[in-house]
């Protein structure tokens, strides 16, 4: 078979000319010609022992349709918030301290073809999660509880801590909430033990902006399971799938275990840690965990983006801010994709580039559903809070450029309001930048869009270099032990015939001493433990047959056969009745030596069989002549001569 001519450049070359290399083209054609590498190094005896994992894993990443970006942290990171800024879209639900076990997926579509996919909850499953939050809360679980007294505890308990997002307990109270309403909403939609998936059409959404807000309402968001969404985005192109996974601190243990089987998987490529030091000051045990298990798969190798989210709390705490950059200094210093973000500021900040006072700067559109949501009285979003925080306290904006007034008797929302109308669209701007979402954006982006497929193809030649070379000095060695053989047939033949006679005498040689040790462990030991459970047997056998014959011994019957032999007697002697007697035992012994010898000399012949045919010099026998050269007719010629043997001297013994 002639191959093509596969040339492998070196890693320097293959990332500076990565540019000219046709995409296409090389996808076609790389699967064929590294199979090719990997099957000459199979068949190669010498070489046949290598590990090919990492090669093999490397070109299923280097021609994989898609390249799978899990996002992974605690359930209060940000994932959501950090993809939502990414995307520049509001897709995924985030409410902070509200745990679910959705993953999202979010792919690639034309513009005219977005669309999402819905997959729900089994009630098994909400029940599970109600049953941990439960414990988390302190509250009866059900069936000592109705869903009714739940959500009444649930709903005093975030009261009497001020509202759902004051306290740790008032945000699992509140997805405890959540879950409960969205089970309740969805009913027809989720099955007692079945995942029930749904298009885009069965709820007749007309495009994605309202599936994606179905999805993004917390009672929904609470009882799905999976979500897919296929929007037009150029970070998505080239298959690149962003995954939003359960945090790895959910209540139900289930859920954070998805997380880390998504990060095992090998489908994923690359992973986007979203990491809380920069808010709680240190990582957790569940983010060292984390890290941990990232590195365990070849698939990532250093394909790690490392988020420190909710950067904005050091802004306003010294503390958080020294401890942050110690932890930085000491554990991240070598790595070179270490972002530092605030994805709520960051992605509203974006938003907010589309209102202006006409809609008060997105309190009327953006924000309409939390500001009028469960009362008369205007409500005030999270991001105006953050928002008006950053401009009083976060020293972040220069005060050459942003002279700013925070007013105690205005509320926040007319702050926020005022602010933006005196300082326009460079205080927006300057938030975006602060946030760092836009450099996380463009690091991300640069990645995947240009160093992403030269590193695939850098990392395979890498791994398939030293493979390679050890073809390439196997072949040489063949080639030189080539040049050294005799060139004339003569010469040949008789090299082959010596070489072939060396290798019977040592076959032969090998064979003689395996039999040797086979018959002295039989005959001058005990260490045939097999043979010797065969003797022990027919010692069995034997005393058996002895007491059975005892058994049945008859004087008559001995008697009567005595009379038989002497007729014209009417009296035996007592001594011709025991001879008859000693005659009746000895046959009926004799026939059963006579059958055990038989059968431990086959089953002594049989192991014998199977023992030389798992010797290396019965295969080299076989390669050497192609078959046995007769020791397995030999073998059955003195296993009948033996068993006859054994069997003549059983009956001359008795």
């Amino acid at each position: 078979m002639n191959y093509p001519l596969l040339k492998l450049s070196s890693t320097s070359d293959t990332a500076s000319n990565s540019s000219s290399f046709s995409l296409s083209s090389v996808q076609s054609d790389l699967k064929h010609y590294v199979t090719v590498i990997l099957q000459l190094l199979q068949n190669t005896p010498t070489l046949s022992s290598v590990d090919l994992t990492a090669t093999q894993e490397s070109l299923r990443k280097a021609i994989a349709p898609t390249f799978d970006i899990v996002f992974a942290g605690a359930f209060s990171a940000g994932k959501s918030m950090l993809i939502n800024a990414l995307l520049e879209r509001e897709l995924l639900y985030s409410a902070e301290g509200h745990a679910t076990g959705t993953e999202c997926q979010i792919a690639y579509s034309e513009p005219d073809a977005e669309r999402v996919v819905l997959t729900f909850l089994s009630e098994a499953d909400i029940q599970a999660q109600t049953v941990a939050l439960c414990e988390k809360l302190g509250i009866e679980a059900p069936p000592q509880s109705t869903w009714a007294q739940i959500r009444s505890q649930c709903e005093a308990i975030i009261q009497a801590e001020g509202g759902e997002s004051k306290s740790e307990r008032a945000k699992q109270a509140s997805g405890l909430c959540y879950l409960l309403q969205g089970l309740e909403q969805n009913r027809d939609r989720i099955h007692a033990t079945d995942y029930q998936t749904f298009s885009m059409e069965q709820f007749n959404f007309s495009n994605l902006q309202e599936a994606a807000a179905y999805a993004r309402r917390g009672a929904n968001s609470a009882v799905l399971k999976r979500i897919e969404y296929y929007c037009h985005h150029p970070l998505l192109q080239d298959g690149n799938v962003l995954v939003d996974t359960p945090g790895i601190d959910a209540p139900v243990k289930k859920d954070a275990e998805l997380t880390y089987r998504k990060i095992e998987h090998t489908d994923t490529s690359a992973v986007v840690c979203v990491l809380k030091p920069a808010s709680v000051g240190d990582m957790t045990v569940e983010e060292t965990q984390l890290l941990e298990t990232v590195q365990t798969n070849p698939g990532i190798r250093d394909r790690v983006f490392y988020v420190f989210n909710r950067v904005d709390e050091t802004w306003y705490n010294t503390q958080l801010r020294q401890r942050l950059e110690q932890l930085l200094t000491e554990q991240f210093h070598d790595s070179s994709r270490v972002y530092k973000t605030s994805a709520l500021l960051g992605f509203y900040g974006s938003q907010l580039r589309q209102t202006g006072e006409g809609d008060r700067f997105g309190l009327n559109t953006i924000f309409a559903d939390s500001v009028n949501e469960l009362s008369s009285e205007e409500n005030t979003p999270q991001f105006v809070n953050e928002f008006n925080r950053y401009c009083a306290n976060s020293g972040k904006l220069p005060a050459h450029r942003f002279r700013i007034d925070i007013r105690s008797y205005e509320s926040p929302n007319d702050n926020y309001v005022r602010v933006l109308q005196e300082q326009g669209q460079p205080l927006v701007e300057q938030l975006i930048q602060d946030s760092g979402i836009e450099s996380f954006r463009t690091a991300i982006t640069r990645y995947l869009i240009e160093e992403k497929r030269p590193q695939l193809l850098t990392n395979l030649v890498d791994d398939l270099q030293p493979l390679c070379h050890q073809l390439r000095r196997h072949y040489l060695e063949m080639w030189h032990e080539l040049q050294r053989q005799p060139q004339d047939v003569a010469t040949i033949k008789e090299r082959e015939l010596g070489q072939l006679s060396q290798e019977l005498r040592q076959i032969g040689d090998a064979f003689r001493q395996d039999m040797e040790q086979v018959i002295n462990e039989a005959v001058a030991s005990n260490a045939n433990a097999a043979f010797e459970k065969d003797v022990q047997q027919l010692q069995a056998r034997m005393v058996s047959r002895l007491d059975e014959l005892l058994n049945t011994f008859s004087v008559g019957e001995v008697h009567g056969r005595a009379q038989g032999s002497h007729r014209r007697n009417s009296v035996v002697p007592l001594l011709g009745i025991m001879a008859e007697a000693f005659y009746y035992l000895a046959n009926g012994l004799e026939d059963t030596l006579v059958d055990c010898a038989a059968e431990v000399s086959t089953q002594f012949f049989r192991r014998l069989h199977n023992r030389v045919k798992k010797q290396d010099y019965y295969r080299q026998l076989h390669r050497a002549l192609g078959d046995d050269a007769g020791i397995e007719q030999t073998l059955d010629a003195i296993c009948d001569i033996v068993t006859q043997s054994l069997m003549s001297e059983a009956r001359s013994r008795t």
